[in-house]
């Protein structure tokens, strides 16, 4: 597994660190901890800006 964090493009907000396959997973992974099923079930406005996945440095 590798380490992913997720931010919102626009702001720069940091809104999931976790583990997980890649980067699609970890989509899925942020979803899920905030409720939704994947993260396909993530409303537009909070996708507005744009998702920004990047691998860490562990």
């Amino acid at each position: 597994m590798k380490i992913f964090r997720i931010m919102q493009a626009a702001t720069g907000a940091v809104v999931w660190i976790g583990a997980a396959l890649d980067p699609l997973t970890a989509l899925d992974a942020m979803a899920g901890a905030a409720g939704y099923r994947n993260s396909a079930a993530i409303p537009p406005h909070l996708r507005a800006g744009g998702l920004h996945v990047e691998e860490v440095e562990a």
